[in-house]
């Protein structure tokens, strides 16, 4: 069992990411390769007061809170680059009898659309992995990271098209990612 706390004391670093996409909507079924360094920092008190600011929450919020800055660059195999950095905050709202945590995961800059943008996630302390399930305005994205160990972080993605209706399932998957994350430093 690992805790919330020791899971995301783990996060911090440099880590560097080895990721491959499959594209299930394209016709010709593209994978892509991909290298990622993150940089993962603690959230400082002014950046944490900019996340709840730029998503219309509290200043002041009661409980624990859990946030990074993350910077990161990406190189795909075909050439393509992207660089960002964001300011991420976790906010749980309820504990299970099982110690499963949910809540709010804010961000100032999501990935898909360049705006705050607040999501869901659920923590499984058991399982020691962080599920994150993100609304975009085309897809849902479910991102899920599971800590091996302090070193070692396994990474899965999946995007479904976003449905007209909210309480329909999830069902067209669009796109299918797959990493492996090590610790650098």
């Amino acid at each position: 069992m690992t805790s919330i706390e020791a899971f995301f004391d783990a996060c911090l670093g440099k880590w560097s990411i080895e990721r491959t996409y499959h594209y299930l909507s394209d016709p010709e079924g593209r994978v892509e390769r991909s290298h990622t360094n993150y940089d993962i920092q603690e959230l400082t008190a002014d950046r944490r007061q900019k996340v709840l600011a730029d998503n219309n929450r509290p200043s002041e919020v009661t409980g624990p809170l859990y946030g990074f800055f993350l910077a990161f660059d990406t190189l795909s195999d075909r050439g393509e680059a992207v660089a960002m950095d964001l300011n991420i905050l976790f906010v749980p709202t309820h504990t299970s009898e099982d110690g499963i945590i949910e809540g709010d995961y804010l961000r100032d800059r999501a990935y898909e659309e360049s705006r705050p943008m607040i999501s869901h996630f659920r923590y499984d302390p058991e399982r020691a992995e962080l599920r994150m399930i993100t609304r975009y305005t085309r897809v849902v994205s479910v991102d899920s990271i599971t800590l091996v160990n302090p070193e070692l972080r396994i990474r899965q993605i999946q995007n479904f098209r976003r449905n007209v209706l909210e309480n329909l399932p999830l069902q067209d998957l669009e796109l299918v990612g797959f990493g492996v994350e090590k610790k650098v430093t």
